[in-house]
């Protein structure tokens, strides 16, 4: 197996809890207002440093989607889920669209920007 190049991102950034692999940018998230098991999620338009698993169809809170597990690149750590088909059409927005589970990411360090104080978009649900 080769050597895996992992992306820099600068600017107000999400990192893995666990290995502190950058993954997002604070300007791609979509939304704020997602829910996972164990509490609070975020939609990104883009993510970097993850690897994709395999498609399966799971019955999510809005319906069935196909989506497949999204892995941290630095230490395989489950993070979240990709959505790659939506079934119901107002659900086709999430389709390529990452969400990264608030538990399983920190912030980044600088003091001005915390996940929980910034509003939801209200465009997305």
């Amino acid at each position: 197996m080769g050597r895996v190049f992992l992306v820099d991102l600068d600017g107000k950034i999400y990192r893995c809890k666990f290995c502190d692999t950058s993954l997002a940018l604070a300007d791609d998230v979509l939304s704020r207002s997602f829910s996972c098991r164990k509490g609070r999620a975020y939609l990104f338009e883009n993510v970097v440093n993850v690897s994709v698993g395999q498609e399966e169809d799971r019955n999510m809170m809005s319906g069935i989607h196909t989506v497949s597990d999204v892995f941290c690149c630095g230490c395989g750590q489950l993070l979240g889920w990709k959505y790659m088909i939506a079934r119901d059409k107002n659900q086709k927005y999430k389709e390529g669209k990452v969400v990264l589970e608030r538990w399983r990411i920190i912030e980044d360090s600088n003091e001005d920007f915390n996940l929980d104080e910034r509003s939801s978009d209200p465009e997305y649900p």
